[in-house]
């Protein structure tokens, strides 16, 4: 090229011309050079957990009947963590150990409701500070910040909870968001907020039971809908990195994919997960797309942690990390410089819902291809030779048992001393809980109630009970209810002195208004545990339903002097009060249920209807002039009103309320 521009020019154009070409390729190796080097903003950061999420039914993890086309991309563009592990199979714990780095016995989130501490920093207030725009978006009701999870919206700018009341009484928009509104939520925030760098957190709920895939996934995976959970969360996936790569925001970003824990589907014969610490729920895929696509496609065998994520983002945005961090930076995995490397690393593994029923929390610790877990019968697995952990070789004498124990025994030792905090769950959070298969606080209770765990039942000879408790709270809240109380009714054959098994029969009868049989079950229940506030209010709902108001106001009393401030207990019993013809103690309960909720229009018109029967008309009509002009359409709060002008003789008074009540109640009649 140059002899021949050489040639159609003359001498002295021939050394411009040199000199301009010279120039021409200096420019070009310096675009180049700029081109390969990283940009010197900080990248943007996506992290997306997959709820529920099994290694082993990923595409790219060797699974062959699942198609994950958006999991294997991404595998394809960064690196797959073969073996990476949870400390935790229990949504909220094992997703506050991933945004904190911090192990369940640190962090102290191990049960529902729990506030996260703010002395542990998350991951947005680490990022915040760095200058990043911080959004969060939930796919399920669990990870609310507002109820099952506070302090986990720390740090971030949009939290996207979950709406106070519900619109209506589906699952969808009431306790789950299918992935792909999670998804369209998440890049309407973004396209809202498009200066950088962010830190963009999505969860996508749908692989948790019950599995309900929609078409056409719900008919390609009708004989395998967990399958079709995970295929169709991956097509979310899929809209959320085609999102990024259209705003042109993938290629430079840290894209993190891992699940928080995954799923039993019948192995140890644990149908879900929470109890058991098994490789099926402990092992997830863990894929990190780095900035760059720098060592795209390779794949890191060595055990690591989910606790290790953190640690790795700190490390590549160069921010100082918080006093501790359970994990560690991945990035010796990747030989970014010098040689990778391969060892494996300690995992610790924890669970404390067996306690919810009753029987024992577990701990375990799995490294050099063995694992050991702590339970009333201790376990040992050679996972070298048996991976699916089906031959407990435990002997107390193995010298590998041996070390193993004292692993456990020295990390318990480091760790922080904490006291259980109880939260507070309302009997809505109670029941949603429920909704999602889990049981609640006030659900725990066995016929062997001991403060020593080691003394509790363990789990391997409980989880038929458990597994048909779960599936009766499923059954119940898609109103199946023979099928709950088939289930049920199982349970109490194995061991009639369940009380969590008599307690839900016992509100199973009660909604379908069974109230006598309701009454027994709940009876049963508070006789073998005393201590069940629920149970006992659940029982003076009966109680009340069939006319003993006796009764009803004896387990009322009982269930408030556990938790004295329920209100639905403290509006029932004085209403109780009232049809016992004790209007001074129903004032009493409807005063202190409007101490909980003082602008609840109920209560306020019940302390009036309370008032009128004592005789106080002058309370009684204050009350309700407030009433009338909050509630101008409410036909009982015009019919006490007229009750309360009649006792003051005010009979003009009295016959406009009377006929403002009337004309309502024509103006409601169909």
């Amino acid at each position: 090229m140059i002899a021949m521009l050489c040639s159609r020019v003359s001498l002295s154009g021939m050394q411009a011309a040199k000199r301009l070409i010279i120039l021409w390729v200096m420019l070009a190796a310096s675009l180049s050079a700029q081109s390969a080097q990283p940009p010197t903003s900080q990248p943007d950061v996506f992290l997306v957990t997959i709820d529920t999420l099994r290694a082993d039914h990923v595409h790219c993890y060797g699974y062959g009947p699942t198609q994950t086309p958006a999991l294997d991309s991404l595998a394809k563009d960064g690196v797959l963590f073969a073996q990476a592990f949870t400390p935790s199979p229990i949504t909220n714990t094992s997703h506050t150990s991933i945004l904190t780095g911090l192990l369940p016995s640190t962090h102290g989130v191990t049960d529902f409701a729990v506030r996260l501490a703010s002395t542990f920093p998350v991951w947005a207030d680490l990022l915040k500070k760095q200058g990043y725009h911080t959004g969060a978006f939930i796919g399920s009701v669990i990870l609310d910040s507002q109820n099952f999870a506070p302090g986990l919206d720390r740090g971030f700018d949009f939290y996207d909870n979950f709406p106070k009341v519900a619109q209506n009484k589906s699952r969808w928009g009431r306790l789950e968001r299918r992935g792909r509104d999670v998804a369209q939520h998440a890049e309407t925030w973004l396209s809202s907020h498009p200066a950088g760098p962010h830190f963009v957190w999505v969860h996508f709920y749908d692989p948790h039971d019950p599995y309900d895939p929609p078409p056409p996934y719900s008919q390609i995976y009708k004989d395998r809908l967990y399958d079709g959970e995970i295929a169709y969360a991956d097509s979310a996936l899929a809209d959320f990195l085609a999102y990024l790569k259209k705003k042109g925001w993938y290629e430079n970003s840290i894209v993190i994919v891992v699940g928080d824990h995954g799923e039993g589907l019948g192995e140890h014969q644990e149908e879900t997960h929470g109890i058991f610490l098994y490789d099926s729920t402990m092992h997830v895929p863990l894929i990190i797309k780095f900035r760059g696509q720098r060592r795209a496609g390779r794949v890191v065998e060595a055990q690591v942690r989910t606790t290790d994520i953190l640690p790795t983002v700190i490390e590549l945005l160069k921010i100082s990390p918080p006093k501790r961090l359970d994990g560690e930076s991945l990035i010796p995995y990747l030989a970014l410089a010098g040689t990778p490397e391969t060892t494996g690393r300690t995992v610790f593994g924890e669970t404390d819902y067996p306690m919810r029923f009753g029987w024992a929390p577990l701990r375990s610790v799995r490294g050099d291809g063995f694992k050991f877990i702590e339970a009333p019968r201790p376990e040992f697995y050679d996972l070298r030779s048996d991976p699916r952990e089906t031959t407990n070789s435990y002997t107390p004498w193995d010298a590998a048992v041996q070390k193993f124990r004292a692993m456990l025994s020295d990390w318990r030792s480091k760790m922080p001393p904490r006291s259980p905090s109880p939260g507070f769950v309302s009997q809505n959070t109670i029941d949603e809980l429920k909704a999602l298969g889990y049981l609640g606080r006030a659900d725990v209770g066995s016929s062997t109630n001991v403060p020593e765990t080691s003394l509790l039942p363990d789990p391997k000879d409980k989880i038929e009970e458990q597994n048909l408790l779960h599936m009766a709270m499923i059954a119940s809240e898609d109103g199946r209810s023979s099928e709950a109380r088939a289930a049920l009714e199982k349970v109490l054959e194995l061991d009639p002195k369940i009380p969590t098994a008599l307690r839900q029969l016992g509100e199973l009868e009660l909604h379908v208004g069974d109230y006598t049989k309701a009454a027994e079950h709940l009876k049963h229940a508070r006789a073998i545990r005393p201590d069940d506030a629920m149970a006992a209010f659940f029982e003076g709902q009966a109680l009340d339903a069939v006319g003993d108001l006796v009764g009803a106001r004896e387990a009322l009393e009982a269930s408030l002097k556990l938790i004295p401030s329920q209100f639905r207990a403290r509006l029932l019993l004085g209403r109780v009060y009232l049809g016992l013809k004790d209007p001074k103690a129903a004032e009493d309960q409807f005063e202190a249920a409007l101490l909980v909720q003082p602008q609840d229009a109920e209560a306020q018109l019940w302390l009036a209807r309370a008032q009128i029967a004592s005789g106080n008309f002058v309370g009684a009509l204050r009350q309700l002039e407030l009433l009338s002009n909050s509630q101008p359409k409410n036909v009982e709060v015009f019919e006490s009103l007229a009750q309360a002008y009649s006792g003051l003789d005010k009979k003009a008074e009295a016959e406009q309320a009377e006929g403002r009540a009337r004309t309502l109640r024509n103006n409601q009649r169909p």
